[in-house]
């Protein structure tokens, strides 16, 4: 497994900070699960984090260095693959692992196969992924084979990350481990690949903006 679409410096900072409400962090611990390279990032945010802590405790800031450029050399050392420690990114073989991670397989109390699936519509499933977070919603969707996701854009932000299966999404393909960040400049209409079924996490803050006037209609019974 290749993880291909990873996190923003923002998003992970934020977590890596305690910066993110339950329900975003749980998909950002999903997404941190399956993807290597994203907890080597996390691991050397975290690791500079702990250096900065120490060097003000030592002395006061350099008035020479502002906090953006603080944060420039930081995303600069991010993208340097040779700055993450060659142990934080070793991936356990996929074939050992279930098709939940942790955390996430706990808060649904199982992997997919003893889930009890509630229906969409148009062969769709969802699971709400109960949390005390009062400003997100967390699903596990699963979206037939070959099938859309009805068009729509987005009232606030949405991070949907792959766990089975794969989804196309314009031009780009997402896949398992794969992470997408949308907010309310995107209007679009994923696409499970053929192939087989696509089960994803999706996190929202407000509720889906659709196209369709019969989805918009039935929208408050489903709780999308």
């Amino acid at each position: 497994m290749q993880v291909n679409h990873h996190i923003s410096d923002e998003l992970l900072l934020d977590y890596a900070s305690g910066n993110l409400s339950e329900g975003w962090s749980i998909a950002v611990a999903t997404h941190l699960a399956l993807s290597p390279a994203s907890r080597g990032r996390l691991k050397l945010m975290e690791h500079m984090g702990g250096g900065f802590l120490e060097a003000c405790e030592a002395e006061p800031a350099s008035k020479e260095v502002s906090t953006d450029e603080s944060w420039a050399q930081m995303k600069a050392r991010l993208s340097n693959p040779a700055s993450v420690p060659s142990q934080t990114v070793v991936a356990s073989p996929a074939a050992a692992s279930p098709v939940l991670p942790e955390p996430l397989r706990s808060y649904l109390g199982g992997d997919v196969d003893k889930l009890k699936w509630r229906a969409l519509g148009r062969g769709a499933y969802h699971i709400p992924v109960e949390t005390a977070d009062k400003d997100s919603q967390v699903r596990l969707l699963k979206i037939p084979a070959g099938k859309p996701v009805p068009e729509h854009s987005h009232g606030g932000r949405e991070l949907t990350v792959v766990l089975k299966g794969a989804f196309s999404d314009g031009a780009t393909v997402f896949r398992r481990g794969d992470i997408e960040e949308a907010d309310e400049t995107l209007t679009h209409q994923p696409v499970a690949t053929p192939d087989e079924d696509c089960i994803c996490l999706a996190v929202t803050d407000a509720p889906l903006k659709f196209k369709s006037l019969l989805v918009r209609l039935v929208q408050p019974v489903l709780g999308i």
